[in-house]
């Protein structure tokens, strides 16, 4: 892996829509930034690098990284061997300090003026450019789509889709970057200056947070991949 922060380079990588803007959700023109965890220590896999392995032939993490083509930036957070030229490429901090901790890693290297972001698992083959377009609409509603409130601010601070059995996927979700930021200030805080062990849900317990089912069509977008049993049901589901 090259320099903390640093694009990778990928010769393969085909050049996609222009970055920075996600078009066609809503009609509007919604900038965001993604950021991927990859830093799992996949034990119920042999502690094998999980993001690696191919699914209908290209490795999760890409897919996902190709799911969110339009961002900028796109952040990686987690070991690479090889990713697009474009996407920042580091590491939570001790290596395996879990979730919260590569969050961090990745909100780090946010623009300040970031005011969306995706945050997303490395293991999910199934994620669609579709999928995370619902997502961004769903945090911001055209006017008339809005229900009504008292003033602006009181939209969720995220979306997150939920699983064929009601449950939320915190990884599998668009944020408010500021509210991100506070919430992670705020647990660091109480957690002597460190993330390291803390999980998503302690995470995000102070953020109101929409869970969206999902309704589109084609293979669900929020199926993850823990067991080789799912990886061989997600390459079904690429067939």
């Amino acid at each position: 892996m090259g320099g903390e922060g640093q694009p990778r380079a990928d010769p393969h990588d085909d050049a996609g829509p222009a970055h920075g803007s996600a078009r066609g959700y809503g009609g509007r023109v919604t900038a965001y930034a993604a950021v991927v965890l990859a830093g799992g220590a996949a034990r119920r896999m042999g502690g094998r690098d999980k993001p690696a392995l191919p699914v209908g032939g290209t490795p999760m993490r890409e897919r996902v990284l190709a799911a969110v083509a339009d961002a900028a930036p796109r952040i990686l957070v987690g070991p690479a061997d090889a990713v697009p030229g474009d996407v920042l490429v580091t590491r939570e901090r001790p290596p395996g300090g879990g979730p919260v901790a590569a969050t961090a890693a990745g909100l780090a290297l946010l623009p300040p003026d970031t005011t969306t972001v995706a945050l997303l698992a490395a293991d999910l083959p199934l994620l669609t450019r579709e999928a995370v377009g619902v997502l961004l609409r769903a945090l911001h509603p055209e006017p008339d789509e809005a229900p009504s409130r008292g003033h602006v601010d009181d939209g969720p601070d995220g979306v997150c889709l939920l699983d064929d059995r009601g449950r939320r996927q915190p990884l599998c979700g668009v944020w408010r970057a500021a509210a991100l930021r506070d919430a992670l200030a705020r647990l660091v805080g109480r957690r002597g200056g460190t993330p390291d062990g803390a999980s998503m849900r302690e995470l995000l317990a102070e953020l109101r947070v929409r869970d969206l089912p999902w309704s589109g069509s084609g293979p669900p977008p929020w199926f993850d991949c823990d067991t080789d049993s799912d990886v061989r049901r997600a390459e079904e589901w690429t067939r």
